[in-house]
């Protein structure tokens, strides 16, 4: 067997040791209505507001299936690369909580609607790692219970029971914290390419339930233990770690893990165990007799799949190929689609070509810093592709410098919003100074300000940047640095 990577493995006082990784991802089916009901599955309503007799588990009340939240389970299915199962089934999974009025959730286990595939997980731009997918199933979500209300009563909130999840179950393919991480981001990032979740996890939208196993290199796999309901990338790969760390004390110190469900603590960076390990058995399943068994025509299923969109690695493919994009600024561009979409409609605006590097640089920098800044996506900062195109296009044609673009983009996200670029930089004088005659004004007068320097200079060529940011400076940026630097050179025969 060929040797890990020293980064997979963990280092500790007996030797090395490799961890396991499988994950259980719940993802909230993108839908108006739920899995069952025609409840609203609108985020943030009053408790209570948004739910049917079916989702409060009144007496008689039958399920009827939302067949839009079936097609978006065989869209997620398609673009995980995975088998349509033309035959599923649902089925009862028995148990009592609070907030599953019914007593059971309808989940599917024997036959799901979507079986084995994978994702392409880039783990640097040069090396990524194939990630088997077990099975997609659909199931319902239970209720919320609020126990910060009062200090003698915990309430239930029953807007999320009934709305559709599908649970995406890898294979325990996965040998790190940051290639779990990597996982659960690039699947978010399929999702929402597909429209099939949103993949916001601070709402609860998208979460995981992380199964973890430690083993020395080479050996079978050790007794695994779940860290249910982890709501971030972060945390996923912190409780990852923290679980591996705690299993590798216990081995070492002679004991043996039990399999269990543990929660993980952020605050104090640890799990802790949360009840032993259920098995399929203890949820007693079996097929629920009030909905029938869910038959796909395959004519509806290619339907389906003609639709999909571009999806990530096709268009990251596509970028290399048609503009020449490293590998690394086309996994950047997209990792999110609407940003993905935006720099293609700027560097294809009004039917030019323009420099695809140069309309990468900008949309991965400036613009994405005051994006972030304000905490929205680059498609969101407030200037449009058509704007970005015509800046860059104003730096290729020498009217403006790349220092003046920033400043004007700055005027763009700012009070002078919407505004044509091009007549911006006319109405506040910005135009780019190339005059020679001017320009060879402003650097006479930088080397009659500063002899010291100039004479310096004719020895150590190396300070003309100083001279060029002080001309620049004189010139209130105004002035093009190429033909700064060539003036210089020629007043100071260097």
């Amino acid at each position: 067997m060929a040797a890990e990577p020293a980064n997979r493995l963990i280092r500790s006082a007996t030797g090395d040791w490799e961890v396991i990784v499988g994950l259980e991802v719940h993802a909230q089916v993108t839908s108006r209505a739920k899995l069952f009901s025609g409840a609203s599955t609108a985020f943030g309503g009053e408790p209570n507001s948004h739910v049917s007799l079916i989702d409060a588990a009144m007496p008689g009340m039958l399920p009827v299936i939302n067949r839009e939240c079936v097609a978006q389970a065989v869209r997620t299915g398609l673009g995980l690369k995975a088998k349509i199962n033309p035959r599923s089934t649902f089925d009862r999974k028995n148990y009592f909580y609070p907030d599953l009025p019914q007593g059971y959730q309808i989940s599917q286990y024997k036959s799901p609607i979507v079986g084995e595939g994978e994702i392409q997980v880039d783990l640097t731009p040069d090396h990524s790692i194939k990630v088997g997918i077990e099975r997609l199933h659909l199931e319902q979500d239970a209720g919320k219970s609020l126990h910060d209300q009062s200090p003698t009563m915990s309430f239930v909130d029953l807007n999320r029971s009934g709305v559709a999840l599908m649970e995406i179950v890898s294979k325990p393919d996965l040998r790190s914290a940051d290639e779990a991480k990597a996982c659960v981001a690039k699947l978010r990032t399929i999702l929402r390419y597909i429209g099939s979740c949103d993949g916001d996890m601070e709402k609860g939208n998208l979460r995981a339930d992380v199964n973890v196993s430690v083993r020395r290199p080479g050996e079978p796999l050790g007794t695994r233990c779940e860290i249910k309901n982890v709501n971030s990338i972060r945390f996923i790969g912190l409780a990852i770690e923290a679980e591996a760390r705690r299993q590798i004390a216990i081995i070492e110190d002679g004991g043996a893990i039990e399999q269990e469900t543990r929660l993980f603590d952020p605050a104090r960076g640890e799990t802790r165990s949360m009840r032993s390990k259920e098995e399929a058995h203890d949820y007693r399943y079996f097929p629920d007799p009030d909905l029938l068994p869910l038959e796909l025509d395959e004519e509806w299923i290619d339907a389906l799949a003609a639709y999909l969109p571009e999806l990530p690695d096709a268009k990251k493919a596509r970028f290399i190929a048609d503009y020449g994009l490293s590998a690394y600024d086309a996994s950047i561009l997209v990792t999110d689609r609407e940003t993905a979409d935006f720099f293609e409609s700027a560097v294809n605006h009004a039917g030019g070509k323009r420099d695809a590097k140069a309309v990468a640089n900008w949309v991965m920098g400036d613009l994405a810093a005051h994006a972030n800044a304000r905490g929205v996506a680059v498609s969101e900062a407030g200037l449009g592709a058509g704007s970005l195109a015509t800046l860059v296009d104003l730096i290729g044609e020498g009217v403006i410098s790349g220092k003046i673009a920033k400043d004007v983009l700055a005027m763009l996200l700012g009070d002078d919003r919407g505004a044509d670029p091009r007549a911006l930089v006319e109405a506040r004088g910005l135009r780019q100074v190339t005059d020679l005659g001017a320009i060879d004004s402003a650097v006479d007068g930088v080397i009659a300000a500063n002899p010291g320097k100039a004479e310096q200079a004719k020895a150590k060529p190396g300070m003309l940047g100083w001279f060029v940011g002080q001309v620049m400076k004189a010139t209130g940026g105004k002035a093009n640095p190429q033909a700064v630097s060539e003036a210089l050179k020629r007043r100071l025969g260097v």
